[in-house]
């Protein structure tokens, strides 16, 4: 289904009501670890309405999942069926130390591969492309659902795992690539590795970088940048986590929206504190409850991100479902306080990008002082012509955006990490 042809707000939600109740006729009668929660929130497969079950379902957080695996290991209780139902294991990055182990059956893995083909749709990918992956094929489920949806379209699908930087672009230009996979930070790496190598990106055929991972496919500033380095190619965000799946795609009409994909997700958007919805306009918690995942399901689950909701009508491209304004603004404990003002990195990002000249930075939060501080070391370019030049613009740029003095340093080519996955930019000191 295109996003020009998704049905109004009224069957969208009719929709999703009857396929929670189905979900929950499964999780009542042998999800041991819902039935607990659902039966003491007075909770039946007859729930009136998804107001009523939002106001009555409580929250289902991450430490409740890590806690569960703990004390039911490996996998817990959240289990719907068998253990000899289930094909498919993925796993998360560490929390706390102790990443958590998800198990999908045949179905749900299908029911996610068809969310990534609503993705591969809304950024005009067909059986004509040719798709690389530029990452380690790790137990992280984003990696395995893109690739095998981008299969079943037809795609010419390339792994990139266990490859240097350089091999990577060797292999997009003699495949003739046309989309990239990746994180947006490493579509930048690439673009620097190609201008050491003297690799003319211009001659590429990548015509769409289809990012996740971070927020910097919804930044202005980092999209600007990443299509700049590589030219005739347009950015595409999209989002999701291993706990729920695939979850928005990017608007082909309004860069900087991500659509959540309100067939598979009922998605609210709560104030963190409180746990009261939020309006348009206003910036809170994602919240998810996934309606086709039933071997392993989460209700009302606390994502973490930090999200903006878009006016509530039509899109240009179509699509009536729910949009997030800036797509994943950062993580809701990400925030850092610096002298009374609220920073996320994701805001710290915009301001460098959009400066431009800074092929990586980092951010260094100066905690051993009474009230944290905030100072940025920056590289240039090789042979950047004025490197002070560009630290006193970067300061100017971020005393205008936050009203605060936050110190950059220019520092050597080479000296920062770089990264193929999520960036660690911001560090404690």
């Amino acid at each position: 289904m295109t996003p020009s042809s998704f049905p109004n707000r009224r069957r969208i939600q009719a929709d999703q009501l009857e396929k929670l109740r189905s979900l929950l006729t499964i999780l009542l009668s042998s999800n041991s670890f819902y039935r607990r929660k659902l039966q003491a929130a007075g909770i039946t497969v007859a729930v009136s309405s998804l107001d009523d079950f939002s106001k009555r379902m409580p929250f289902t957080f991450k430490q409740e999942l890590v806690d569960d695996q703990r004390e039911s290991p490996p996998y817990g209780s959240n289990l719907s069926y068998s253990i000899d139902r289930y094909t498919r294991l993925s796993q998360t990055s560490a929390t706390s130390g102790k990443p958590m182990r998800w198990l999908d059956t045949p179905a749900d893995w299908e029911w996610m591969l068809n969310n990534w083909r609503q993705v591969y749709q809304a950024a005009e990918v067909s059986s004509r492309d040719r798709i690389f992956f530029a990452f380690s094929f790790a137990p992280f489920l984003g990696f395995w659902t893109a690739f095998e949806s981008a299969v079943g379209l037809g795609c010419l699908c390339i792994p990139g795992g266990g490859l240097s930087s350089a091999a990577r672009l060797r292999m997009i230009f003699e495949n003739e690539i046309t989309v990239l996979c990746c994180a947006p930070t490493y579509a930048l790496r690439l673009a620097e590795v190609a201008a050491h190598e003297e690799v003319k990106l211009s001659s590429s055929k990548v015509r769409r970088i289809i990012v996740a991972g971070e927020p910097g496919g919804s930044i202005p500033g980092t999209c600007a940048q990443i299509e700049r380095l590589w030219p005739g190619a347009r950015v595409i965000d999209h989002h999701g986590m291993t706990e729920v799946g695939p979850v928005s795609y990017g608007c082909p009409r309004r860069p900087g929206m991500l659509h959540v994909i309100e067939a598979s997700y009922i998605a609210e958007v709560i104030d963190p504190s409180t746990g009261r919805a939020l309006q348009t306009g206003e910036k809170g918690e994602l919240v998810l409850t996934s309606l086709g995942r039933t071997g392993s399901p989460l209700l009302r689950y606390r994502t973490g991100d930090l999200v903006q909701l878009a006016a509530d009508e039509p899109c240009p491209c179509g699509s009536c479902e729910l949009g997030l304004q800036g797509g994943i603004l950062g993580r809701i404990d990400d925030m850092v306080v610096v002298r009374g003002v609220n920073i996320y990195p994701s805001a710290v990002e915009e301001v460098i990008r959009s400066c431009g000249g800074v092929a990586e930075y980092r951010v260094e939060i100066l905690s051993e002082r009474v009230l944290p501080e905030l100072a940025i070391k920056a590289e240039a370019p090789p042979d950047y012509p004025e490197p002070r030049a560009l630290a006193e613009r970067l300061e100017a740029a971020l005393r205008t955006a936050f009203a605060l003095r936050i110190p950059v340093s220019i520092v050597p080519s080479g000296t920062l990490p770089r990264f193929e996955m999520k960036a660690r930019r911001w560090v404690r000191v």
